[in-house]
């Protein structure tokens, strides 16, 4: 099953770790326009790594870091604990999401040991594996989940957070903490309890397979291929299902750019599969679905609706996919609404430019009411059973089905696939 090695990893020098919170920017496919013209005027944040202007200058700059000490590498391999404490919005709940960073080897899809949910997007996928290609860095590590319901290494994890190495606040407004195990014993219980686990991917699904087809292109052209070469190995931030803490937040869908939406008929369409009732307040649409299978929030510049298939209605759907799969409020939305009343087939809906997705509901109403969109379509979170149950069932979901909150940060640490800086040393016993 899954096979993980601790991190020898790049780190910014000890003096510059001192304000580390000002050179840590948000994931690549989060980052927006404004926070990555703010944090490029920092000449040493971790965003000219990230989200570079070409992969070229991400080298360039990469030597020079390197070359005058601004990062270094530890020396020795470690197992990284990484705890993100936060909130959400409208709860005074405090959540503590607990995980550990290592170097998880880039497995085939059909290999059935990393799992997937989603699809993704090609032209994504390889500005990643240009940008891997040219730096031979990993700059931020993916999300991935393991389970384990005896939460055997969440002590050591615990115990490591005594004393951690960087704490601060990000863009989330989440308190970020990061800890080092080097402990070879400990390190083997990680190494161990993963050996014989499924690891499903919740956030990264680009840069894992930007890893895996850098994997397979390097494998092609070393003739002396022996499988433990960094190349081989993906940056992996590891959480436990079985958490508590562990969040899944809904992504809203709004729809822009068909010829024309006529309320009326839309309605109408909706009615052979929809139970429709109106809502007077648009801010309530998100609490009055909340809870209830197979229903959804309509909302239009000036009216807004309750949606909720019909039961009978979900054996005419011809999407072959088994039960479990096509009773996913996400699977229901995409057939019923989008591709049979908006006619946006569902082959065609994971590269239209029709569909946007938004996380926030306030940005959704907003865009709808200054006529940016021409619909939205709000959703409910999905649970983390659920994505257990596609991913078991070697389907994916809807594009943009799950949105783990929150996001892990870039910055703290990076990972070198160099084979001279990626093979740990004699020494470590690793």
């Amino acid at each position: 099953m899954a096979e993980i090695r601790p991190i020898q990893a790049w780190r910014f020098n000890e003096e510059l770790s001192e304000k580390i919170d000002q050179l840590t920017s948000p994931l690549f496919d989060v980052v927006s326009k404004k926070q990555r013209a703010k944090l490029y005027q920092d000449p040493i944040n971790s965003i000219h790594l990230s989200v570079p202007n070409s992969s070229n200058e991400a080298a360039e700059l990469l030597k020079i870091w390197k070359k005058e000490g601004i990062l270094k590498q530890d020396s020795l391999p470690g197992i990284y604990v990484y705890y993100q404490h936060f909130s959400l919005a409208g709860s005074t709940t405090a959540y503590c999401r607990k995980g550990f960073i290592c170097n998880m080897k880039a497995y085939d899809w059909d290999d059935q040991v990393l799992l997937r949910h989603e699809n993704t997007i090609p032209k994504a996928v390889n500005d990643r594996v240009e940008l891997l290609e040219h730096t031979q860095l990993n700059v931020s590590p993916t999300h991935g989940l393991y389970t384990d319901p005896s939460f055997e290494l969440e002590k050591y994890m615990d115990e490591s957070m005594l004393n951690p190495i960087y704490e601060t606040e990000d863009y989330q407004g989440v308190r970020d903490v990061l800890s080092v195990i080097h402990d070879r014993k400990i390190i083997e219980q990680f190494l161990r309890v993963l050996g014989d686990k499924q690891v499903i991917l919740a956030d990264g699904h680009h840069r894992y397979e930007g890893s895996l087809l850098y994997r397979k292109k390097m494998t092609a052209m070393n003739p002396r291929h022996k499988g433990d070469e960094g190349y081989n190995y993906h940056f992996t931030f590891l959480t436990n299902t079985e958490a508590k803490d562990l969040r899944i937040l809904p992504t809203h869908r709004l729809v822009k750019g068909l010829e024309s939406i006529d309320e009326a008929k839309l309605l109408a369409k909706l009615e052979e599969d929809f139970i429709i009732k109106p809502v007077e307040d648009a801010h309530m649409i998100k609490e009055i679905i909340l809870g209830k299978k197979w229903a959804f929030g309509l909302l239009f510049n000036e009216n807004t609706y309750k949606i909720r298939l019909k039961p009978e209605r979900i054996t005419t759907m011809p999407w072959n996919f088994p039960d479990e799969i096509k009773e996913l409020d996400l699977t229901v939305l995409h057939y019923f609404v989008i591709e049979k009343a908006l006619g946006i087939a569902g082959k065609d809906q994971r590269t239209s430019e029709i569909i946007e997705f938004d996380r926030s509901f306030s940005d959704c109403l907003a865009k709808v009411i200054r006529e940016e969109a021409q619909l939205a379509l709000i959703t409910k979170e999905i649970s983390m059973e659920d994505v257990k149950k596609v991913c078991y069932s070697g389907h994916t979901m809807p594009q943009k089905s799950t949105y783990f909150y929150p996001k892990v940060i870039c910055g703290f640490l990076f990972s070198s696939i160099k084979e001279d800086e990626f093979q740990p040393p004699v020494y470590s016993g690793f």
